[in-house]
């Protein structure tokens, strides 16, 4: 590991801020339940039967701050109203939406510091969206971003779930070194800036065969959520995890390190199959009561009885909404320009029946 110091020399380019001014917003994690201010989420709420307090319903909008320095290809995302692609205007819409998420019960959401593929799914990705150099530091146009989204999820009394790394951006850091300089970086940023409501996902999908650093592969991604964990400021530390692709079911050596535990439910067309992951999961060797949180699942079906979101809920697990959309401004959450809006009977839907399952 490399020393603290280390850390602390690679962020001179973006300077220590003050704390948020706020900072009302406290996450925390007693058993299999998720608190906000000391008290369980939706406290008392039950559905169907279904225990809901304690639960985190999420949606994936990972693009909040995204960007592309690739001049080759930036001009995909432009506007269609002005032609143009504007990070800036992007976190602005979101920042105006999100009243309406927490209006319908939505507590939480993901939002990524290399975002996720602007075209939903990817098999290439020339584009270049990090908020780190090569080297690890922060770059301060995307943190700036990133504070006023925190700041206002604080505000709202919502948690954001804040990842760093994504495949297909992650070789955009030069070597190992730099990736732990990366986490060092942000983590001390989220604890210096004093943000209490959040939780980090150390990266998206860890065991993808496309990340290029081996620290972010499966056999040893433990070791960064262990090193997020043993940074502090005073006593307090963040809840930090990392996420599996579609299907998967997370391994003993991230189980045991990990305060959460992240599902995604991508090509898990059967319900049923929602309902045996999060059973496999909790027999994983480490397990002990701890939260199991889906933050991505592009199925849908919410005008059915069952379905993923359901089978998740009954299994007490939290569940997350994954609309990838189009690059068009009309459909979805992860291609940009997204439209952060309930513009889609979709959309509606989702955040239709999470209302009536929270009473929001």
């Amino acid at each position: 590991m490399l020393p603290r110091r280390t850390f602390l020399s690679t962020a001179l380019s973006l300077p220590v801020l003050a704390p948020a001014a706020s900072n009302r917003t406290t996450v925390s994690i007693d058993g299999d339940r998720f608190f906000i201010n000391g008290k369980p989420t939706y406290e008392g709420r039950k559905w169907k039967g279904h225990r809901i307090e304690g639960l985190l319903m999420n949606t994936r909008m990972v693009q909040g701050i995204y960007d592309d320095s690739n001049p080759a290809t930036r001009d995909r995302w432009k506007y269609p109203d002005t032609g143009k692609w504007d990070p800036e205007r992007n976190t602005r819409e979101f920042l105006a939406a999100m009243p309406e998420w927490r209006k319908h019960g939505v507590l939480s959401f993901t939002i990524n510091l290399q975002g996720g593929s602007p075209q939903g799914y990817s098999q290439e990705q020339p584009w270049v969206n990090s908020a780190f150099t090569a080297e690890g530091a922060l770059k301060k146009d995307y943190m700036g971003r990133l504070e006023r989204i925190l700041d206002k999820a604080d505000q709202l009394g919502m948690v954001a779930i804040v990842g760093y790394f994504y495949f297909g951006q992650d070789e955009r850091l030069k070597d190992e070194a730099a990736v732990k300089r990366a986490v060092g970086n942000a983590t001390e940023w989220l604890l210096k800036k004093g943000y209490r409501n959040v939780l980090v996902e150390v990266n998206n999908e860890c065991d993808v065969k496309k990340y290029d650093h081996d620290i972010l592969k499966p056999d040893r991604v433990h070791e960064l959520i262990g090193w997020v964990k043993n940074q502090k400021d005073g006593s307090r530390r963040l809840l930090t995890g990392t996420s599996y692709g579609g299907r998967s079911i997370p391994r003993s050596n991230v189980v045991e390190v990990s305060d959460y535990l992240l599902l995604h439910g991508n090509g898990v067309k059967d319900p049923a199959l929602i309902t045996e992951m999060v059973q496999k999961t909790r027999a994983v060797k480490g397990y002990r009561p701890m939260p199991i949180l889906f933050n991505e699942d592009d199925h849908f079906d919410f005008d059915k009885p069952v379905n993923n979101m359901v089978n998740a809920i009954a299994q007490y697990a939290s569940w997350g909404y994954f609309d990838p959309g189009k690059s068009d401004y009309s459909d979805g959450y992860q291609c940009p320009p997204v439209n952060w809006g309930l513009n889609t009977e979709r959309k509606k839907a989702f955040f239709g029946l999470v209302k009536e399952i929270t009473g929001a």
